[in-house]
């Protein structure tokens, strides 16, 4: 009997934004890719380190321990080819992460193989095909690389998600960005009954939700956050929409233009996602942050 994609949370990854190939890929840029194919060749039975977007990984294939029947799958899809896939694979298992499906497209974008794993989020430090994963309709973001503590306390996956341009839509983001704060506080107050549109992530956080119904509230191996530059006066109608959707949403920070750095440091995000690079570039140092491409 085949094994069936449809029914699970099913997560694509490139390798570099699992484990840190950052020195390998200055061998790429710099010294070409025969250079690199030999290096990961020579160096197939060293482990790679932890990258940027491993203790999500892990945090969120922990939560397969709750069920018989696994409920997330996470899928290696790289532009590496098969024979430097050997290193992949070794450091998978060295580091004991139960990922037991990888494609490997030799150059090849990864995007036109989303569909084929029915994938419902995407990582890479690839902007190109994270760019081409959002236009295809999949949750897509660019891990940004950075070393991070990958010890936790307990398995507990958290994630916070920025509120316009990522989990709604962007025609607010859009206003305050062109006309400025007072015609976006206008516009929210005009509309505040009115439901803000569905963003490139509402999929995503929608299959979690799906996940934590299964749990007690308490008992959830998932804890989701929405921070938000938005002030408090427009909270109506952002939680108005979640309501309206049937989406849970167990925080919610209205920042008011604070930076949201620290609170994503208390919440203890395993991965942030966010449009803005202002935010970002502060989130990221002690934070995994992933940008998701703005108005593709």
């Amino acid at each position: 009997m085949s094994y069936e994609l449809r029914d699970k949370l099913v997560v694509a990854i490139s390798s570099r934004a699992l484990f840190d190939l950052e020195a390998e890929n200055d061998i790429f840029e710099y010294q070409g890719i025969d250079e690199y194919y030999k290096h990961q060749l020579t160096h197939q039975n060293i482990p790679l380190e932890k990258g940027s977007a491993y203790r999500f990984v892990e945090n969120l294939l922990s939560i397969n321990h709750h069920f018989d029947d696994n409920l997330v799958e996470v899928i290696i899809l790289s532009r590496n080819n098969a024979a430097t896939a050997l290193r992949i694979g070794n450091s998978i298992e060295y580091h004991n992460l139960p990922i037991e499906r990888s494609a490997w497209t030799a150059g090849e974008s990864v995007s036109r193989y989303l569909e084929a794993f029915k994938v419902d989020l995407f990582l890479s430090l690839n902007s190109d095909d994270v760019s081409s994963a959002v236009k295809a309709g999949v949750a897509a973001a660019t891990m940004l690389p950075n070393k991070y503590d990958n010890a936790t306390d307990d398995k507990i996956v958290r994630i916070a998600f920025d509120g316009d341009a990522v989990i709604f839509g962007a025609e607010s983001e859009k206003i305050y960005q062109e006309q400025g704060l007072e015609a976006f506080l206008e516009h929210e107050r005009t509309n505040s009954d009115n439901p803000l549109s569905q963003g490139p992530f509402f999929k995503f956080l929608k299959v979690i939700s799906n996940i934590q119904d299964k749990f007690e509230f308490e008992k959830s191996p998932i804890r989701t956050a929405l921070v938000t530059a938005r002030n408090s006066t427009t909270s109506k109608r952002v939680l108005s929409t979640l309501n309206i959707w049937g989406v849970r949403v167990d925080a919610a920070f209205f920042q008011g233009g604070v930076s949201k750095d620290e609170v994503l440091n208390a919440f203890g995000a395993d991965i942030f996602f966010d449009d803005q690079d202002a935010h970002l570039q502060k989130s990221r140092t002690k934070t995994p942050s992933a940008k998701v491409p703005f108005n593709i």
